[in-house]
């Protein structure tokens, strides 16, 4: 047994030794060709580090040619596949610049999209890829209106835009949550603006009229008057709109408690 062991061992490393062997020799001393056909030999045995490696010396060397096209295009996907995403979007889009005129040029937009979408971040985190990647689907599509691809595009869509919405759920939350009555109220009414269709828009218009409510509480004299009409017109938006409101009856009692201040502050004018 410690034979046998010991024999695939060796023979492992021989494998190994042999095969980085090979790829030193073809890097440093190969023609271009050798290179060239050495790198396409290594993408479709999927070794996309040695394939990459090989590419990346030959792209200067044979621009111009016939290979030209393939090996900036081979380069790029051996980025994505190692998943450097970041990476591989830029070789994508420079390929498309590059070759304008290739039979590759919508793939290579679509993966320049679909590199910026997985490099995209979790919701909580900055977004600047996320709307990037948005930005680059609307050029997409401008280009290529019935593309292939675009079943895979609306769902990249329908995903990036559910991330952006889940974002801005709760940094609206978190205002209401802080005690920033102010800051909530309007990032109610920029959210509902941005996202019509959300399902959360219920929640924050009941939000909103407290998040009012409790704004007008804690004012000067001088601003409560309008600030508790402006919680009223809230009030009375909400319940045209959701009547059937889970939230009515909390509704109500902030609306009778508005209406209750706002004669009171009459009386007193």
């Amino acid at each position: 047994m410690h034979l046998r062991f010991t024999t695939y061992l060796f023979v492992l490393f021989l494998l190994v030794f042999t095969s980085c062997s090979k790829f030193s020799r073809l890097q440093k001393k190969g023609s271009v060709q050798e290179r060239y056909n050495g790198a396409i030999e290594y993408y479709a045995n999927k070794d996309y580090y040695r394939a990459g490696v090989l590419l990346e010396d030959l792209i200067p060397l044979i621009k111009g040619t016939a290979e030209a096209e393939k090996t900036q295009l081979y380069y790029s996907y051996c980025q994505y596949y190692q998943k450097q995403y970041v990476l591989s979007s830029y070789y994508f889009n420079r390929f498309s610049e590059t070759f304008p005129r290739s039979e590759f040029v919508e793939e290579a937009m679509f993966m320049n999209v679909k590199s910026l979408y997985l490099d995209s971040p979790i919701y909580s985190l900055d977004q600047t890829n996320t709307y990037k990647a948005l930005d680059e689907i609307q050029v997409f599509f401008t280009k290529y209106p019935y593309t292939k691809y675009a079943e895979e595009c609306n769902k990249i869509v329908d995903e990036l835009r559910s991330k952006l919405e889940k974002k801005a759920y709760e940094q609206c939350k978190l205002y209401y949550k802080v005690s920033d009555y102010k800051a909530a109220v309007i990032s109610f009414e920029i959210f509902k603006k941005e996202y019509p269709e959300s399902v959360h828009n219920e929640e924050f218009a009941f939000l909103k009229l407290d998040a009012q409510y409790q704004l007008s509480l804690i004012s000067t004299e001088r601003k409560k008057l309008g600030r508790f009409e402006l919680a009223v017109e809230y009030y009375l938006s909400m319940v045209d709109k959701y009547p059937s409101s889970k939230y009515l009856k909390q509704s109500e009692n902030i609306y009778s408690d508005c209406v209750k201040h706002i004669e009171k502050i009459k009386n007193k004018s």
